[in-house]
């Protein structure tokens, strides 16, 4: 995994300080062009479904083409952009995306677009995209001092509302004007400079110790962080449901101004341009509102405001009222969105975020486009006006979740990798491919401080699980009381370095805690083993073991 020195404060914060960082302010500047380019892609996409087909739930279908590569390629991404260059990939994922769209716009011009043809390069479009965004994201903490990361967060999500407000708008005359091929040509066209602007990222590339994780462990690594993370965990399940709930707005926009405001494509890019201005005004409030009232309680006031949003949609005939209906809904949106994504970003560490980030938008996307379906679906049974009063009672109904699993405070949580010190005594040839490995810990223990010991030494499962151990137990002897014996184990000697690795200043002075109830003189005792299970041994009778030594070893 790629690490990157500390970004040296520019001596003031605020919304817009990180734009004084040459870097950050070059990429983000171009990163409007780039959400200008999609946001007019899909209103040219949306409108042109519904030339190519009547059915209310193939125009649905096309914010689920472009929000599903954010479900199932968002993970993948992340754990590349955790193992390798995360310049690279970012700009690896935009070319993706701008052949894409360059083809479809050239299938355009030439008359061959279907409606399942549109829906195919709409998805490929949205996995260059998915490549693109963890990387992205991931990268914002090594182009700006760690206080400015909030403000920046909020400018990423200024960057896209910027466009939002006008693009729609822009996209819905360029399709008037010219058709649908221009608005996919324009797209293409506007991921050049962002991939412009990363080329000339001097990114500091400082390699790590150890070799990448191979991509399948990676991803189950950043899962089982996520796992056994409570503050992520949560994070996500609230995404998930907010996505499923409010993704009716947006899925349903091109038939509310067509069906129930009898407007055009014009129509619909104003409807979405008073979102982006209502999402800009939300972006802005961001580092105020984590300042005055905690995440839950800002979550759950916006969450409502945005059921209020949805509901005026529903009953509004007329353009100024839905506008109003959309900026709500923005503001309210982008809000929600942006506040759990701050809390991602603040509660895992450098070496998991890009994963985390990918989990964050796997579930808030996935929501998204599962939920544009299902409303889609609704709409074709019941009407238009009564799934967007689903819709709003849905949400309404999620901010009761709040109270079950609320979301925790992030501002104090230590996500600085610190790693053990001490040296790993090894006699026995090893590989970073030899294993598994089984990890004991021995503690002697008074048996009247039992059940402290005990109700203690359970914090480090948690610990142990979603740094990369597997099989956490936590044995007493029952010939000898006072002798506890923790045990977990790792795949292979690699991922024990690596979870060796990954460990906190605050994980290590728990496991401190635990330490102290080791009684004077005895102390504790840590063992490691390599597990020969029979059908592994590939022995002759007459081979030696040789002990020559940590082959491929690399530090503590």
């Amino acid at each position: 995994m790629a690490q990157t020195g500390a970004v040296e404060s520019t001596g003031r914060t605020g919304a817009f300080a990180p734009l004084r960082v040459q870097t950050f302010r070059r990429i983000w500047l171009a990163s409007l062009f780039t959400n200008f380019g999609h946001l007019i892609l899909g209103v040219g996409a949306a409108w042109e479904m519904t030339q190519l087909s009547r059915d209310p739930s193939m125009v649905a279908l096309v914010q689920t083409a472009m929000m599903i590569p954010l479900m199932f390629v968002a993970l993948p991404a992340g754990a590349v952009a955790d193992m390798f260059d995360r310049r690279k990939i970012a700009m690896t994922g935009l070319a993706f995306s701008a052949i894409a769209s360059a083809t479809l716009t050239t299938l355009a011009f030439l008359g061959l677009t279907t409606p399942w043809l549109l829906l195919g390069f709409c998805v490929l479009i949205g996995a260059g995209m998915a490549l693109f965004s963890p990387s992205w994201q991931a990268s914002i903490s090594e182009q700006v001092p760690a206080a400015d990361l909030p403000a920046a967060i909020g400018l990423g999500s200024i960057s896209y509302n910027v466009a939002r407000s006008f693009g729609p708008a822009l996209g819905g005359l360029i399709v008037v004007a010219f058709g649908a091929k221009a608005a996919f040509g324009i797209n293409a066209t506007f991921f050049l400079p962002l991939i412009i602007a990363f080329f000339f990222w001097r990114r500091v590339h400082t390699p790590s110790r150890l070799p990448p994780e191979r991509i399948d462990r990676a991803i189950v690594s950043g899962a089982r962080y996520a796992l056994h993370s409570p503050l992520i965990r949560t994070v996500l399940a609230r995404a998930l449901l907010f996505g499923l709930t409010s993704a009716a707005y947006v899925a349903l926009g091109p038939l509310v101004a067509k069906d129930l405001l009898k407007g055009d494509a014009a129509t619909y890019g104003l409807m979405l341009g008073a979102t982006g201005i209502g999402a800009v005004l939300g972006a802005l409030m961001l580092s105020d509102l984590r300042e005055r009232l905690s995440a839950e309680a800002a979550v759950r006031i916006f969450t409502l405001s945005t059921a209020l949003g949805i509901l005026t949609v529903a009953f509004s005939q007329n353009l100024i009222l839905t506008c109003a209906g959309y900026f709500v809904i923005g503001l309210s949106n982008m809000t929600t969105v942006s506040l759990l994504n701050v809390g991602v970003q603040l509660s895992s560490p450098r070496w998991v975020t890009a994963r985390a980030l990918s989990l964050y938008s796997s579930a808030l996307t996935g929501g998204i486009a599962i939920g544009a379906w299902a409303w889609g679906e609704a709409t074709a049974l019941l009407g238009l006006q009564t799934a967007l009063l689903l819709s709003a009672l849905a949400v309404l109904l999620s901010s009761l979740v709040g109270y079950l699993i609320p979301l925790q405070d992030d501002r104090l949580v230590d996500t600085e990798s610190v790693g053990i010190a001490n040296e790993v005594e090894v006699a026995l040839g090893l590989t970073l491919r030899s294993g598994p490995m089984t990890i004991e810990v021995e503690y002697d223990v008074d048996p009247d401080q039992a059940r402290a010991f005990y109700a203690a030494a359970r914090k480090l499962q948690r610990i142990r699980k979603r740094n990369g151990g597997f099989g956490w137990t936590i044995s007493r002897d029952i010939a000898d009381p006072a002798l506890w014996v923790e045990r977990y184990q790792c795949p292979t000697w690699g991922d024990y370095l690596r979870m060796r690795d990954r460990y906190t200043q605050a994980e290590l002075d728990l496991q401190a805690q635990v330490d102290t109830y080791n009684r004077s003189g005895r102390g504790m005792r840590v063992r490691r083993f390599l597990e020969r299970p029979y059908g592994s041994v590939r022995w002759k009778a007459d081979s030696p073991d040789p002990a020559i030594g940590p082959i491929g070893y690399i530090g503590p």
